[in-house]
């Protein structure tokens, strides 16, 4: 395959990626809108979304190997391409707990939120925003805004903080809360999950550019010394 060809796969694999990465996006949002509005059908549209993102994942996956076993790509190439894989794969989770909420609003059914929803409609919107940007940080290639996002992540960990406080102080007022309030806590902790995942997919967008491979856990992360 002529290089200008091998070009031209890589950025289509890349394209399909963002594809992955904005389904997966609304996902997240439209699981804790159904939350939200206690909105059955958003959320079955949600279930039904996922095995779309499967068949995207698996496809990309499929593409990545058959560049890989039939161009023998060089070693930034390859470094790329291994990144699609693993991106791929990350995007993949988040698409599965963005199911996890809707299936936790069809079992929670039409009963009365025991609380206006706040703190978790922000950890959606904290952690899509982060994934839509590392997602472009890998695309453009941009170290420092790949080494900035996972700071972020503390944002959501201090909300997801705050949820479980709220929640244990109701269920200590109300013992029967007690489902209710545990379905809320597992929706609030896929969004951190969610979160994390991110910060996987900005490690790897570092490894891309610098051909190292260091975890966001350590100050060199950020640094690059």
């Amino acid at each position: 395959m002529p290089r200008t060809t091998f070009d031209q796969e890589l950025q289509a694999l890349q394209d399909e990626m963002l594809v992955l990465g904005n389904m997966v996006e609304h996902a997240i949002r439209e699981s804790v809108e159904a939350l939200k509005h206690q909105d059955e059908e958003r959320a079955n549209a949600v279930i039904a979304l996922d095995r779309s993102i499967n068949e995207k994942r698996f496809a990309i996956e499929n593409d990545c190997l058959v560049l890989i076993a039939t161009q023998q790509p060089m070693a930034r190439d390859l470094r790329i391409l291994a990144a699609v894989l693993e991106i791929a794969g990350e995007l993949e989770r988040i698409g599965d707990y963005a199911k996890g909420i809707s299936n936790i609003v069809l079992r929670m059914g039409k009963q009365p939120l025991l609380k206006p929803l706040i703190d978790i409609p922000l950890m959606a919107e904290k952690a899509a925003s982060m994934l839509r940007r590392a997602l472009d940080a890998f695309i453009r290639r941009d170290l420092n805004l790949a080494r900035a996002i996972p700071r972020e992540d503390d944002e959501v960990d201090n909300l997801y903080n705050q949820v479980y406080r709220e929640l244990i102080a109701i269920i200590l007022e109300n013992p029967r809360t007690v489902d209710q309030a545990n379905f809320l806590l597992w929706a609030a902790h896929n969004l951190e999950r969610a979160a994390d995942r991110v910060t996987n997919i900005c490690e790897r967008t570092v490894f891309t550019i610098t051909g190292r491979m260091l975890e966001v856990s350590s100050e060199e992360f950020y640094t690059g010394e």
